[in-house]
């Protein structure tokens, strides 16, 4: 499994990558895990990139191989709850998460991309969720709620409905992706320097906004915690500090 997940650190960004390129960077549950691993824990990083190995896939989904144990029905809600709980390891994530996004991005890659903070893809990058035409399963309603705050449910329904992947000028018209790259090797040029600009801000506003935005989508808790974590902060004072002296600010995360 230690080659099928890939994780490089270098200076303050970190980059996972899904490493099965023959089966289409298709996830292995163990490498679910440890991206949820790392997700959870990602050191001093000050921004995290995830992307695939290869030209032809961002991620093809799970390894279908992993449900030929399922007997039961608990087998498949146990499936889904750790697919949940993955996605919302990424969604936590304490530092800013790009996918890098370059040929298909389908099932639980797209679920994986739909978790990130930011989405870039190249040309030929496809998106979608095509389960109603190849294995008769269904999303959560935690991942169906995440895709719909993206690109709104009505589209959702369509893209499920048709079993159909979206093409990238239709994922970056709705939304779904920020920017689109010529190639793979762009993707991978803009993906770095798009993280060590969200890694110089101050680490505190963008953990409060992602936060914040989690929180708004799934009618949770409100924000006193967030701007108490921001406001009474070592990076506040040196904000002001830094910006009434005229010069850079030195964020700690502190």
């Amino acid at each position: 499994m230690n080659d099928e997940l890939l994780y490089d650190v270098t200076g303050t960004i970190g980059v996972v990558t899904l490493n099965r390129p023959a089966a289409r960077n298709a996830l292995t549950f163990g490498m679910y895990e440890r991206l949820a691993e790392i997700a959870r824990a990602p050191g001093a990083i000050r921004a995290l990139i995830i992307t695939g190995a290869g030209e032809k896939a961002f991620a093809a989904g799970t390894d279908i191989a992993q449900f030929r144990a399922f007997a039961s029905a608990d087998d498949a809600i146990a499936y889904e709850a750790k697919l949940d709980q993955v996605l919302g390891d990424i969604e936590r994530c304490p530092v800013p998460t790009i996918a890098a996004i370059s040929g298909a991005c389908t099932g639980g890659g797209a679920g994986i991309a739909a978790a990130c903070d930011l989405r870039i893809a190249a040309s030929n990058a496809r998106f979608g969720f095509p389960i109603a035409r190849t294995l008769g399963n269904c999303l959560s309603m935690a991942n169906i709620a995440r895709l719909s705050a993206l690109i709104g449910s009505a589209r959702v329904m369509e893209m499920i409905f048709t079993a159909r992947l979206l093409s990238v000028e239709e994922a970056h018209s709705a939304g779904l992706v920020s920017e689109v790259l010529a190639d793979t090797p762009a993707l991978l040029t803009r993906a770095h320097d798009l993280a060590t600009l969200v890694g110089s801000h101050a680490p505190l506003t963008l953990r409060a906004t992602k936060e914040a935005i989690r929180r708004l989508r799934d009618n949770l808790p409100p924000d006193q915690d967030l701007i108490r974590l921001c406001y009474m902060s070592q990076d506040f004072r040196e904000g002001m500090d830094a910006f009434l002296t005229k010069r850079p600010p030195v964020w700690q995360g502190l």
